[in-house]
């Protein structure tokens, strides 16, 4: 394991759980980057690399499962973790069939959140 720390693409279109959620993983020692939309989601991962990203599945731009589609073809070896509003696994499980590496319900607790970030990365390391 290396101390770098984990390079994280943040997809949301709700601002406020954006900027929380970016501002909390930050001190808690990850390179957060964050995009307000799919589009954005998509230019920022042209520029960049991540070990991971955190993506929401109802975007106001895009459909989530579209951008996870980019964004496998894009980087096929990152691992994408899709968060997701109670009522909508069935849409989850189709991004699981699309190449997630797991999702996890909104709103999601920071522990959780962060130890499946870690799971992927590992994961993806080995």
């Amino acid at each position: 394991m290396t101390d770098e720390p984990i390079r994280v693409l943040l997809v949301d279109d709700e601002v406020g759980f954006l900027e929380v959620l970016t501002k909390r993983m930050g001190r808690r020692g990850f390179d957060m980057t964050a995009a307000p939309s799919g589009t954005d989601g998509i230019q920022v991962l042209r520029k960049a690399d991540f070990d991971v990203a955190v993506l929401d599945l109802k975007l106001e731009d895009m459909d989530g499962i579209e951008v996870l589609t980019i964004f496998k073809k894009m980087v096929p070896e990152m691992p994408v973790i899709m968060l997701t509003g109670h009522g909508s696994e069935q849409a989850a499980s189709e991004g699981l069939a699309q190449g997630a590496f797991d999702y996890l319900l909104k709103p999601c607790d920071l522990d959780e959140l962060i130890a499946k970030i870690q799971e992927a990365v590992d994961q993806n390391r080995e």
